[in-house]
Parts: C-alpha cells; sequence; structure tokens
C-alpha cells in the first residue's frame, strides 16, 4: 500500500506554497546535499544573440513542475505499468548567483554548483538560462572520466569564436568537443538555418560528432536513431527547448519551425535511460515571457520530471 502526502493532514494542491522543482525540499547549503537528484538553477542569458529572457526560465520550471506534485507517492504511468519517482530524494539547491554581464564569474558560480552536486553523488540537473550555461556544466565533469554529449536542439551551437565570443549559446558544443574527456556527441534534431556555418559542421563531424535533423531522425525512427548514440557509456544529455516545434514550445528566444514532439522525445530519453547512464542533464532556453499560455515551461518541467523518473527506474 503506497503511502500519499494526503496522510499529513495537508493536501498541499499545486498552487499552494513556494515554488521548488516538483515541490522538493530546499536545500541552501551547498555542502549538505543528501539526495539522489539535486535541482540547481542558472539563470543566465547574456549569451544570447537574439531575444533575452531565458534568465526567467528556472522560476517558470519550478512553477509548472508544481503541476506535477500531487503529494502522492511516486507518479504511476499506466502505458508503462510503472511508479516513476517513488522513493526518490531530490532536493531543490536554488540557483547559481549570476553577475551582471560578467560571463566568466557567472559560468564560475554555475560550474562550483555542478562540482559540489556531482561531489555528493548526486545527478545534477540543471535549469537555464541560455545554452552557454552547458559549458560551466560540462566543465564540472572534468574528474568525472569519460562522457559523451547527447544534445536535443534546433541549431548546432558549434562555433569556434565570432568577434572574441568563445562562450556564448552559439559555442558549447564547440566548448565540450574540445575537452579530452567528452568522447564525441550525438546532435539531434538540428535544422533548417542555424547560426553554426558549414565549417562549423564539417569540424563537428571531424571532432566527432552525429548529426541528424528532424526529418532524418523521424526517417529512421527511434530505434535506429538510438543505435547511433554509442552503448554503455556514460551520457550528458542536454536539452536545448527550441529542439521541440514551437507549436508547442513557443517561449524561446530562437524558434524553429519543424521540430520534435513531445513523445518523439520522451521515447528517445527513455531509450538512452536503457542504453547507457545518463551522468548530468541540463534544459536550457525556456524564455517564458514569449509565452503567455506558460505551455513551454510545463513542457520543459514534464520532460526533466520524466526523464528523471526514468533514470532513477533504470
Amino acid at each position: 500500500m503506497m503511502s500519499h502526502g494526503y496522510e499529513s493532514g495537508r493536501l498541499n494542491l499545486p498552487f499552494v506554497g513556494i515554488s521548488t522543482f516538483g515541490k522538493s525540499p530546499y536545500q541552501p547549503d551547498w555542502d549538505a546535499i543528501d539526495a539522489d537528484i539535486a535541482i540547481l538553477g542558472a539563470p543566465y542569458d547574456f549569451g544570447t544573440q537574439w531575444r533575452p529572457g531565458a534568465r526567467f526560465g528556472p522560476r517558470a520550471i519550478r512553477e509548472a513542475s508544481t503541476l506535477f506534485s500531487f503529494g502522492h507517492a511516486g507518479a504511476y504511468d499506466f502505458e508503462d505499468d510503472e511508479t516513476y519517482l517513488d522513493g526518490v530524494r531530490m532536493v531543490d539547491l536554488g540557483d547559481a548567483d549570476i553577475i551582471h554581464t560578467n560571463t566568466e564569474k557567472s559560468h564560475a558560480n554555475i560550474e562550483y554548483g555542478v562540482r559540489k552536486i556531482l561531489a555528493a553523488g548526486a545527478l545534477p540537473v540543471v535549469m537555464g538560462g541560455d545554452h552557454s550555461i552547458n559549458i560551466p556544466c560540462v566543465n564540472a565533469f572534468s574528474n568525472h572520466g569519460p562522457i559523451h554529449i547527447v544534445q536535443i536542439d534546433a541549431h548546432l551551437d558549434f562555433v569556434d569564436e565570432r568577434h572574441g565570443v568563445r562562450f556564448g549559446h552559439g559555442n558549447p558544443m564547440r566548448r565540450a568537443a574540445e575537452k579530452d574527456y567528452v568522447t564525441g556527441l550525438s546532435q539531434v534534431g538540428i535544422r533548417n538555418v542555424s547560426s553554426t556555418a558549414k565549417e562549423g559542421y564539417e569540424d563537428a563531424r571531424k571532432m566527432g560528432s552525429d548529426i541528424l535533423s528532424v526529418r532524418q531522425f523521424r526517417k529512421m525512427g527511434v530505434e535506429a536513431t538510438l543505435a547511433r548514440v554509442p552503448e554503455g557509456v556514460d551520457y550528458y544529455l542536454t536539452i536545448d527547448i527550441d529542439g521541440f516545434d514551437p507549436s508547442i514550445a513557443p517561449g524561446t528566444g530562437t524558434p524553429s519551425h519543424g521540430g520534435f514532439l513531445y513523445y518523439e522525445m520522451l521515447e528517445f530519453i527513455d531509450g538512452l535511460t536503457k542504453r547507457g547512464r545518463i551522468v548530468g542533464i541540463d534544459l536550457v532556453e525556456v524564455a517564458p515571457d514569449y509565452d503567455h499560455t506558460g505551455t513551454t515551461a510545463i513542457l520543459a518541467a514534464q520532460v526533466l520530471l520524466n526523464a528523471i523518473g526514468r533514470i532513477m527506474l533504470r
């Protein structure tokens, strides 16, 4: 018999209380992380090349995540006949401190938080912010051992340097590929016009990238796409919300039509949890002010909670 939060004497509905991710306990002491999963906000968006606003992503995703936090013991999925998130110890660490206009210090603060999570033996789940926040996240894995990056995104993000900019949201996958502990990249959902020039695509392939568009993914199917990802290794999963179609995720700085729908990506992420070990996640580029329905933040929360549930079940 499962125990439900209802028995504590409080109903604690989603719209009641302070919005931590999934209504998990807030842990402001980063030296006392005792959990399976640690959530960190990285509300930094100075790396954007067009519309800002992803600095408000973590706050919006936290609020949206309360929708899925009814106080049940876990979340039962009748299709899978599995109860996800039952007994999973998750804490919300709040946000890394952001120093306005200072990329170096802001990124250093994010990296510090991820290192604290890894040192505590928890899985880091970082909410951006723009995609540049992936750079400090991957930096934090320098002592972890080999990782393979799996990127869900409309854009390749493989620009080396432009006008002196090396740490913006067009650079993270290039910076990752330069690391000796990053063994390769699976870049999925890349489509249409990109900020990365042709040379960037050529460099990416030379540096170990497998690049697939949404149309190629759909033509091959989930299983065949998964078969291209190295098996039995540690994956770092980076999800740009603009990998999804703007019809379901309009709240982002650089929307690109022709994107993924929810179940395609859920099945792909589910497959990854069976194929190897996801050791870190970031989800970036949710800019809630471009979406007055709030559905982009709800999608982000739903993807993260389902990913966490499947990782912990495996």
